[in-house]
């Protein structure tokens, strides 16, 4: 590229900023740092020159230059003043035009804060009703994967419909230095550890649907062991930096600058900025780690340094889709505070460009009840003529919904582990209009794109729907949960009412009564190619908690033991039948909340069930505690649900590696050669109230059904379950698409193939097989793909020995899409409900 080179003088400053509202001369602050900046000490020996993508240190300045989208091109000159890596300047331009610089001395920041992870009481539940004895050992295995909890809530549980009470979490811990002594990984109060599991475990060892108050007598309240949380739990810190060098690395279509030196808070390491050839794309990462145990934490984290005069104003769309702008020239601001911009953007604009802010789409986020959106990005006025802007997530759950607060498990750090604290922005030379619908392509809009001959499908919303549709006094009101997903993309809707609304363990009389509103109301909110299946989350009899799925609508119950129920006489001790023939409603079913009967309803009506969120939760021990019993052998039991951010930890390169991927791989090597089909990991959701100005995209990954049509109200389902058993689907958080997937070839020699499409730039691509005893990971390295791309794949695999296979996609922002396992030999046989 021509015109790169940055000559530090006064006459090539004036010919940087020609054209923009700056002074011509340089600033006091650039003077400075030109004269506090050290000479560059950068290794460049795993740097490769490439077309369009070229490093060169130039009078201690690292300049990096790369070809962006279109015909735009960008360059960054790196520089570290006083041991802080600095960005000299950020500038944009079209094609071989005038280059227009959109910030000048920008300097990295991050803020960490951090907590205690526990154990949740749901956790422990499930594991005591195994007979499982809750030992130190045990707690600190699934601690890491509670979701019940929030480390920063202070001074403890919050009781539902009370608010938080008291004091936030930032005010509690306020005057908490950064520097306070780790907290002891015991968990002392409301009784002693013995005492809270005596308590948890009490009556319920050995009952397989046991699910109990989450707040037993000896807990002192809340879903943790443990609690309450003491202040000096919280600790917070600022980003320091002592860096007298950088490394320059290339690979394949990117470009990475390591700075070391790095402290923030309890965690040491690197700060990394990655550019990628062909996109405006810069990413920017702490990759840091602590030794510390049981480590909960959040990050935010900004460049700061933009000029109010250059860059005067930021903009945004608020939550209900309208455009919102500040322009600076008020006070400076007292801290961080975040803005709840729709698609989580955030632009700063001058008159020669602008730039946008925002985090990883999906990893930036741990699951949480709701999506209220709580405010992501933010911009800050830090005097002087400057401002900062950047990402940040919040400390608690939104005030709408109280009774979630002690939801909010931030990420996981185990000891060691190098965690990457992620961020983007995307600089263009265009209208600041025109770089957020660059930037939002990432996400194709924070839809999930129409494919021909697929239907996207999510299953597992609790929505009171049928509660909140008899409050609303007709069926046919459009529910705005509803509205929210159908926005985004969305075919199939699975809800799960009968959780904890309505009749969900009556016998039968008002059960069916609510069923039958249930299978009207989904009915009239369906359309053409919109279906709202009325299917449910029933948690028992099999053990943990797991989703149930139906070809049509009948009536049936959980159990068959009369009266108990609101406005009924005392339980009789005659059961009722199992099948009878109802006046009012037909055939109706009473299991009596045992494996073998509702085994046969699925059997006798063609149903399907999968484990909700896998080891965590009230599943916790689930599947590996029932996987070698006939029912998860049968194949009517499909596999586990992919809900991943219980238990996120941004050190791993996968989303829910082990309570995914491990679970279903296992069952899949001991169910090899068995004539059943193998196990899934299928797209799940597990939230509750959704809204139209929610950030729903970013919480929702999804499955693409192979499927023509949508099947309507009144038509057989089974359609959309025989995609499902026979594997005939992926998984996406949206960004990857992996469409006509297939394995080919015979014998030892395979191939797989598959027409990809992708938005950001990829990361890697990973074959793993099972030889029915072992698990064989492959990955493939994807760096060449670069942003906005398709692909034919043809990837040829060795089979020796293989008896399974799936494949997965995985970008630079840790996105991922994966194809579902499939034999690699046919099964001589099919049992438990056929395929």
């Amino acid at each position: 590229m021509r015109g790169t080179k940055l000559v530090l003088s006064a006459g090539a400053l004036v010919a940087v900023v020609t054209g923009l509202a700056i002074p011509l001369s340089p600033s006091s602050e650039l003077i400075a740092a030109r004269q506090s900046a050290a000479p560059l000490n950068c290794n460049l020996t795993q740097y490769k020159a490439g077309a369009g993508l070229t490093a060169a240190i130039e009078n201690d300045v690292l300049n990096v230059s790369w070809n962006g989208q279109a015909t735009s091109q960008l360059r960054a000159r790196f520089a570290i003043n006083g041991g802080t890596p600095t960005i000299r300047d950020l500038s944009v331009r079209r094609g071989s035009g005038e280059w227009a610089t959109l910030g000048q001395n920008l300097t990295p920041e991050y803020q960490v804060t951090t907590g205690v992870r526990r154990m949740s009481n749901d956790q422990s539940n499930a594991l005591s009703s195994l007979g499982t004895d809750i030992t130190q050992d045990v707690i600190d295995k699934n601690r890491w994967y509670a979701f019940w909890d929030a480390p920063l809530s202070i001074p403890g549980y919050n009781m539902p419909g009370a608010g938080r009470g008291g004091r936030g979490a930032a005010e509690a811990a306020a005057d908490a230095p950064a520097t306070a002594p780790p907290p002891a990984p015991t968990l002392g109060q409301g009784g002693t550890i013995a005492e809270q599991v005596a308590a948890l475990q009490s009556g319920s060892r050995g009952k397989p649907g046991y699910n109990p108050n989450p707040n037993p007598p000896g807990a002192t309240g809340g879903r943790g062991l443990g609690i309450p949380r003491k202040r000096e739990e919280i600790r917070r810190g600022v980003s320091a930096f002592s860096a007298s060098s950088c490394e320059v690395k290339s690979d394949g279509g990117s470009l990475a600058v390591t700075f070391p030196g790095m402290k923030l808070g309890i965690f040491d390491g690197n700060l990394r900025f990655t550019v990628y050839r062909g996109t405006n794309l810069i990413q920017m990462d702490a990759i840091a780690r602590t030794n510390e145990p049981w480590v909960a934490y959040k990050y935010d984290a900004g460049l700061k340094g933009f000029s109010t005069a250059a860059m005067p104003m930021v903009t945004w769309r608020d939550t209900g889709g309208h455009p919102q702008h500040h322009q600076f020239g008020g006070p400076k601001s007292n801290g961080l505070a975040g803005v709840r911009a729709a698609n989580r953007l955030l632009l700063a604009e001058g008159s020669r460009g602008s730039i946008a802010t925002f985090p990883p789409p999906h990893t930036f986020f741990f699951t949480r009840e709701v999506d209220v959106n709580l405010g992501y990005v933010f911009y800050r006025n830090d005097g002087g003529g400057t401002y900062s802007i950047g990402v940040t997530m919040p400390e608690a759950e939104s005030d709408t919904f109280p009774q979630y607060a002690q939801n909010y498990a931030l990420y996981n750090a185990p000891p060691g582990t190098w965690q990457k604290m992620s961020m983007y922005f995307y600089a263009s030379p265009e209208t600041g209009e025109a770089t957020r619908q660059a930037a939002l392509a990432f996400t194709r809009g924070d839809v999930f794109k129409a494919i021909p001959g697929y239907k996207t499908f999510v299953n597992h919303f609790h929505l009171d729907f049928t509660g909140r549709q008899r409050a609303a006094g007709n069926f046919d009101t459009p529910f705005q949960d509803l509205m929210a997903m159908k926005a985004i993309g969305l075919n199939i809707i699975g809800l799960s009412d009968f959780h904890f609304e309505l009749s969900p363990g009556d016998w039968g009389p008002l059960r069916f009564r609510d069923q039958k509103d249930y299978f009207e109301a989904s009915r009239r909110a369906s359309d053409k190619d919109f279906l709202v299946v009325p299917w449910e989350e029933p948690s028992v009899a099999f053990g943990g908690h797991y989703n149930i799925m139906w070809p049509k609508n009948f009536y049936w119950s959980k159990t068959n033991v009369p009266g108990g129920g609101r406005g009924q006489p005392p339980p009789t001790t005659t059961p009722a039948p199992f099948t009878e023939n109802d006046p009012t409603y037909g055939k109706v079913y009473h299991a009596a909340n045992n494996a073998a009967d509702m085994q046969k309803i699925l059997d006798a009506e063609g149903g399907y069930w999968y484990h909700a969120h896998p080891r965590t939760k009230s599943t916790a021990g689930f599947p590996e505690a029932t996987w070698s019993t006939p029912y998860l052998k049968s194949d009517r039991y499909l596999g586990v649900a992919f809900k991943p951010g219980m238990g996120q930890d941004n050190s791993e390169a996968t989303m829910c590696e082990w309570r995914c991927f491990d679970g279903v791989d296992t069952m899949n090597n001991l169910n090899a050669g068995t004539g059943i089909g193998p196990k899934y990991v299928i797209a799940d959701i597990d939230t509750y109230r959704k809204s139209p100005e929610d950030d729903t995209y970013a919480n929702f990954p999804v499955n693409y059904l192979k499927l023509d049509t949508t099947p309507g109200p009144d038509e057989d389902w089974s359609p959309v379950l025989k995609a499902m058993r026979d594997g005939n689907f992926f998984v996406t958080t949206g960004e990857i698409l992996i469409k006509n997937y297939a394995v080919g070839g015979s014998g030892n020699q395979r191939t797989i193939t598959a027409d990809a499409e992708w938005t950001y730039p990829m990361a890697f691509m990973e074959i793993v097989s099972g030889d029915g005893k072992t698990v064989s990971k492959q990955r493939i390295p994807a760096t060449d793909m670069q942003a906005f791309g398709t692909r034919k794949l043809s990837i040829p695999f060795d089979a020796t020995g293989k008896k399974w296979v799936r494949f997965s996609m995985w970008d630079v922002a840790g996105n991922g899409a994966f194809s579902q396992p499939q034999w690699l030999t046919a099964p001589p046989t099919t049992t438990g409900g056929g395929r």
